[in-house]
């Protein structure tokens, strides 16, 4: 790959905004040493820019998406809000419902792919959509996530 990782993120959020609709749309990448998830790729850079991190934890989120392996969804706010301490910024941007898609090298998940909108946006199809495009693109994903600076 000789383009920037943002060039495959890019590509991955105009399919799923073009596919089902992404009002937000962030990539994370873990970073195990550091205990860090860093954002690499961001729709609203302002709000959430790339310099973002958040400390790696251990709760209902994380069992289901980092240890297992399987997409978050959330269709209200309450759900999501017990996971995610920003939920009234993301309130704000209008966005309601939330889905965190693992990317995972094959041996463990490396990177999240992020995506919220308006509440009971994330039918069975829709999330069947998403999912599908993250596993398409999954070894650009991988390619790009490996190329995501890791200082801080």
């Amino acid at each position: 790959m000789t383009s920037s990782p943002d060039t495959a993120f890019a590509a991955l959020h105009e399919a799923a905004r073009t596919a089902v609709g992404a009002r937000l749309f962030t990539v994370t990448v873990l970073d195990r040493k550091a205990g860090l998830s860093r954002r690499a790729y961001t729709s609203h850079p302002v709000d959430y820019p790339t310099s973002g991190t958040k400390p790696m934890r251990s709760d209902g989120w994380t069992e289901v998406v980092i240890d297992g392996a399987k997409s978050f969804v959330a269709n209200t706010t309450p759900e999501f809000a017990i996971y995610f301490f920003d939920h009234a910024l993301i309130n704000q941007l209008g966005c309601h419902s939330a889905m965190n898609i693992p990317v995972s090298d094959g041996e463990k998940v490396v990177g999240t792919v992020n995506i919220l909108d308006v509440e009971g946006h994330f039918t069975p199809e829709r999330v069947a959509k998403l999912e599908a495009l993250v596993a398409d693109h999954r070894a650009t994903l991988l390619e790009a996530m490996a190329r995501v600076p890791m200082e801080a």
